[in-house]
Parts: structure tokens; sequence; C-alpha cells
């Protein structure tokens, strides 16, 4: 063992505690004695020893009776406990063995036969020592485990909520803490992208519901794919009707760039898909309207029924801009062409009359996107 063992010694006779105090003290032991058994038991709680030399017979409480009692307690049970007696050994031996003791000794003590047993119980003590240390240390490692398990868990939980309305990236980068909780209020200036088939009204009504589920299912993958593509994240589908916010939660260099970019690809795969759905006899087109400005953004809703939303005029102005849009069209606010320009072909629509705006509102069309040797010629 690295430290001193600590050896105690319960005999309520003085002249065998200083004999055996003064062999084990030679020998390199720390002793710590007791004259009763009664005090022998208090000392082993405070004094904490690593083997028990106890004498049979004492008044008041007996050596069995104090041994019986260590192997009680939960604490003390693995405690090495060595008799001593000078009774007939083999007598007291089976009496020491059912009270629990871990060897005998007869007395008068052969010296060498008590450091020889001493030591062979303290090795059996020291792994003793080690099974416990190493039972505290993996109930530990369990609790730790337990803890970890519960936070990975609260994670997964948080995670897809989030995939509810963000791309599984965004909502992982959220969870790993790299990005801003979408759950906490916060008012930020956002480009906002309205989407709606047109068509789709009278084509609900007439056709199927398996074929309309059809095309709003291509119609929504095709969303779904370029919105991971430009970093957008999606508030919410109303059937042919979706919402879309750049720069929030991922913050973007250029969201009303990216907005406008990712408009314009749709709009050119909605009119792949409308060309095979007019094979089908759907007459369905695309028109996007496109805003940016400040809103207030967090969750709404109740307890166990939340959304992402945004709040604010930029909304109602990208919904206007979308629903006076044709098919085919991109219609963008004075400010998103703001943020474009020289970076798209557009044409000017003039002032608009949108439902819920005092005035007339200007917008442009985005025709396409200019390409890098166009940029680079200054086209």
């Amino acid at each position: 063992m690295s430290e001193k063992a600590r050896i105690l010694v319960v005999d309520d006779t003085a002249a065998n505690v200083r004999l055996l105090e003064q062999v084990l003290l030679l020998a390199g032991y720390e002793v710590v004695t007791a004259a009763s058994g009664e005090e022998g038991l208090a000392k082993v709680v405070f004094a904490r020893p690593d083997l028990v030399l106890l004498d049979v017979v004492m008044p008041e409480m007996s050596g069995y009776e104090v041994c019986r009692a260590l192997r009680a307690n939960p604490a003390t049970a693995l405690l090495p406990v060595v008799m001593v007696t000078a009774l007939d050994p083999e007598t007291e031996r089976v009496k020491g063995i059912e009270a629990g003791a871990d060897d005998f000794l007869s007395k008068p003590i052969n010296q060498p036969e008590l450091l020889a047993r001493v030591r062979s119980l303290l090795r059996i003590r020291a792994l003793h020592r080690k099974i416990e240390d190493q039972a505290a240390q993996l109930a530990e490692w369990n609790a730790k485990l337990e803890q970890r398990v519960t936070e990975q868990m609260e994670q997964l939980e948080r995670l897809a909520r989030l995939k509810r309305f963000l791309s599984p990236k965004v909502a992982e980068m959220i969870v790993a803490g790299q990005l801003d909780d979408p759950l906490a209020t916060r008012r930020k200036e956002v480009t906002i992208m309205f989407v709606d088939l047109r068509g789709f009204t009278a084509f609900s009504e007439n056709a199927a519901p398996e074929d309309v589920l059809a095309v709003l299912r291509e119609y929504h993958a095709t969303i779904g794919h370029l919105v991971g593509k430009y970093d957008g994240t999606i508030e919410h589908f109303a059937g042919d009707g979706v919402m879309l916010i750049f720069n929030d939660p991922q913050p973007l260099e250029d969201p009303a760039y990216a907005a406008v970019a990712m408009a314009v690809e749709l709009r050119d795969e909605v009119d792949k898909l409308a060309r095979g759905w007019t094979k089908l006899g759907y007459n369905l087109g695309c028109g996007i309207g496109i805003a940016q400005g400040f809103a207030t953004i967090g969750t709404i809703g109740f307890p166990g029924r939340q959304d992402y939303g945004v709040v604010g005029a930029v909304n109602n102005l990208a919904a206007r801009l979308c629903a006076g849009a044709e098919s085919g069209s991109v219609l963008v606010s004075k400010r998103v062409h703001a943020r474009v320009e020289g970076r798209v072909k557009a044409e000017p629509v003039g002032a608009l009359t949108l439902k819920g705006f005092q005035s007339p509102v200007p917008a442009f069309n985005i025709l396409s996107l200019k390409h890098e040797e166009e940029l680079a010629d200054g086209r």
C-alpha cells in the first residue's frame, strides 16, 4: 500500500494492547487502540482502520458481538477482522468464523505468524479497496452517462421540433450552438418570399384528390430542394402557398440575392413541371413575391403546438406582391431591387395598388440573373 496501513487493536487488557502495538509499530504500521468493544466500534467509524485485531473475551461486549456488528454494517462488511483469544482454539475458531471473522490467532501471540496473517489480510483489503474505488468510479460514470443520455434525448426532441420548419443542416447547427436559437424572440432584417401556384384553386376543385396531392408533392419537393441550396427557411406551407425567410435563423451575407436567385430557379423548375401538368390537362403556373425589411421573429402558438413565425409589414408586402404576380413573374420590392440591381435583368412594373397599403408600391419583375460574362462586361 502507498500509505501506512492502519490497524485497530481492541483488547481490555492493557498489557496485551501494548505488546501488539509495539510489534505492529516496529513492522511499520500505524496503530489505533481501544479498551472495549463499544470503544472499538466507535474507533472504526472515526479512524477508518484497514484491519482489526479483536480480543474475544471482553466485558459488556464480546469480540464476537463486535464482529457481528461490523459485518452487519455495509460500510465495514468487508473490513478484515482477526480474532485473538487464549481459549480453546478449535472451539473459538468455529465461533469466530460464524461471527464473520477472517482469521484467528491464539494467545500467547506468535509474532511472525501475526505479521504474516496481517500482511495477507492487508493484501486482500487492498484488493477490496480497489474494487470499491472501481465500483464508485463506475457509479459516477453511470450517473454521467445517464445525464448525457438525458441531455441528448432533450437535444433530439428539440432537434425534431426545429426540423419541422428548418432544414436539417440549420437545425443541427442550432442544436450544436453554432446559430442563434430560433425559438427566442428577436427583431431582425430579413428577406421574405411568397410562392403561389396560379390556377390551383380551379384545378383543385375539378381534379381528383390523388392528382392534387401528386402535383403538390412535385411542387413542394422542388421548393424543398432549392430552399436547402439557397439557405432559406420555410416559415409555413399552406396548400400551394409557401412562405420562406432568408437571413434567419441562418445569417446570410446577401439574403436579397439568395432569395431572388432561388426565385428565378424555382420559376424555371416549376415551368418544367407545368409542361408535364399541361399534358395531363392541368393549367398551372408559379407567381412569386419578394420583399425585404425588419420583422419580429420567434415562436407563435400555444404549449404543444408552436410554430416559427415572422411578424411585420415586410410579410404583408411580400404576400401582396405574390398575389399580384402573374404566372411566371417574380415581383420584388424597391428595396430588394436596389440590393440586387446590376446582377439581374429586371423591368419596372410601375407603382402597384396593393391591398393593405395606402399608397401605391413600386415593384420590379425579375426576368433573369445575369451571367458571369455579362457582369464582367458591365452589361
